[in-house]
């Protein structure tokens, strides 16, 4: 997971411009959008519609960024962003998704304590002292709160005529977001179908029951577990604990360890990086193309 000392280190490099990084991810995924199995109809890129939205939920109500194509109904993608939150980055990265064929409702895992965004970008989260402010936020982030929301979540998406309800459910997560993926799939297993842990932290908790592993088989999900090099040396038993559990559950898994450090998918992130983020793209792709 993004560690305090990893930011600070971000943070002393006085910032960092991610616009460079904003046009490489376009560039790049002009050619996912060809390529793209469940790429957009008659392979052109999709008109997009998109809006802030309010999600009610059993805790209050959970303001959201929704985004799909201006006309038809697509599969339904539930994003969970890392510990910066829902803001311009992750629209940048939902618009592409929808541009494939989704109907993609990225939320505010924070919204118990204010709407978002909390931080225009990655640069100013660690600027502000992000892992203050956001600690009491997280405390409430527990397996059942985010069970609840993403409940609350597919029904919303459930209730909109854009969202194909005979197609399943997909779900991705970046950071703390990873785990809230396997929370989703166990609270609505009979919708959710795909779920894509990105740099996913805190996926394998001991003698904890709701340890995200440990809920495999509550699961009726595909999984992409794609992990970062510096988070598989901190902690390299984990992608072994994900194999073993996925196998025992019976639930088909990619868990692969990539050469590039944590947040390296995120394009705000002065981790990212644009190749290997690209191709965890391709692969988180052909695994939401089973929906």
């Amino acid at each position: 997971m993004c560690e305090r000392d990893q930011v600070e280190d971000w943070g002393g490099r006085g910032g960092f411009d991610w616009t460079l990084n904003r046009r490489q991810f376009a560039m790049g995924g002009l050619g996912a959008l060809a390529a793209c199995a469940s790429g957009p109809i008659g392979g052109e890129p999709a008109a997009l519609k998109e809006e802030r939205v309010r999600v009610s939920t059993p805790d209050g109500v959970m303001d959201a960024f929704f985004v799909r194509p201006a006309t038809g109904r697509y599969p339904a993608i539930l994003t969970w962003p890392d510990i910066a939150g829902l803001r311009e980055a992750f629209e940048v990265m939902a618009r592409r998704l929808a541009g494939q064929g989704y109907a993609v409702l990225v939320v505010n895992p924070y919204y118990r304590a204010l709407p978002a965004p909390q931080f225009r970008d990655f640069a100013d989260f660690s600027g502000q002292g992000g892992f203050q402010k956001v600690g009491p936020w997280r405390a409430a982030l527990t397996a059942d709160s985010i069970k609840r929301d993403a409940a609350a979540a597919t029904a919303w998406l459930d209730a909109h005529s854009e969202v194909d309800k005979s197609r399943g459910i997909g779900t991705h997560g970046y950071c703390m977001g990873g785990p809230f993926t396997v929370w989703t799939a166990a609270a609505v297993p009979a919708r959710v179908r795909a779920a894509a842990s990105l740099h996913g932290g805190g996926l394998v908790r001991a003698n904890d029951p709701q340890s995200p592993h440990a809920l495999l088989g509550q699961t009726k999900a595909r999984y992409l577990f794609a992990i970062a090099q510096d988070d598989d040396a901190k902690e390299p038993t984990v992608k072994a604990a994900i194999r073993d559990a996925a196998a025992a559950a019976g639930r088909p898994a990619e868990i692969e360890v990539y050469q590039a450090k944590h947040g390296w998918t995120v394009i705000d992130s002065p981790s990212y990086d644009a190749a290997a983020a690209e191709r965890a793209w391709t692969r988180m792709s052909a695994l939401f193309a089973t929906l």
